[in-house]
């Protein structure tokens, strides 16, 4: 079975000078901490090669910035899909800081280098205006809290989403006065869901006992007995 010749940093730089040399640059190695330096007339690039895309990588490419704009960092190409969630959240934060990404495929013997995208300055409105969205849905869920019952950090706990909350707070009501009306609910301060939240039923808490009126289960009475806090609260709406 023949080895595989494990990959070093060195091996990245061959690929890389030849792409910029074809480009009519005059191509360095290891220049004042540099591991590669293009200059082509007043131009000025510098690229930093590593086997990973790491912190200590992103930081070492930011004190480069002092020296040029047009700097690179270059690694070998992941393993992983391009597309996955987590490389582009990786090239997301390369972007903003306003780095360059070479990436360099080993195949056959042959190296193939790949600018994925060039050092530009990070368009910080046009990044805000397309997260407008995300930021109304934050707002939005924070205003349906009554309080913050998380921790942050939290993954292997249950989350209090504001959803949640208002089913709780509909199962106090239903536990304390029976039976109810989606529209007597209301009145009570369940807010405009309600009607969706009983009809849904997503947490097995609620039943329709019959046409209009509904009341709260077993499973129900059991479960919102986790939320002491939140059910002190809400009764104490009530009064």
């Amino acid at each position: 079975m023949k080895e595989t010749k494990k990959l070093l940093e060195v091996d990245l730089y061959k690929p890389i000078q030849t792409y910029f040399s074809r480009d009519g640059y005059e191509v360095y190695g290891e220049v004042k901490d540099c591991d590669l330096v293009a200059v082509k007339d007043e131009e000025l690039v510098v690229v930093e090669l590593k086997l990973t895309l790491s912190v200590d990588l992103l930081i070492q490419a930011a004190k480069r910035q002092r020296i040029t704009d047009q700097v690179y960092i270059a690694i070998p190409k992941p393993k992983h899909r391009l597309r996955s969630k987590a490389w582009t959240d990786k090239c997301h934060l390369v972007r903003r800081l306003e780095l360059g990404l070479i990436i360099v495929s080993f195949s056959a013997g042959r190296a193939k280098t790949e600018v994925l995208f060039q050092p530009t300055p990070f368009n910080r409105r046009k990044s805000s205006g397309q997260s407008k969205v995300k930021r109304k849905a934050i707002i939005k869920e924070i205003a349906g809290r009554s309080a913050d019952y998380n921790v942050g950090g939290s993954n292997q706990t249950k989350i209090m989403t504001a959803y949640k909350e208002n089913c709780i707070q509909i199962g106090c009501y239903l536990e304390r006065e029976g039976p109810l009306s989606p529209k007597l609910l209301k009145n009570m301060g369940t807010g405009d869901k309600t009607s969706s939240i009983l009809t849904k039923n997503y947490y097995g808490w609620f039943e329709r006992i019959k046409r209009g009126t509904y009341a709260i289960t077993e499973k129900g009475q059991d479960e919102i007995k986790e939320y002491p806090d939140l059910v002190k609260y809400y009764l104490d709406k009530l009064w």
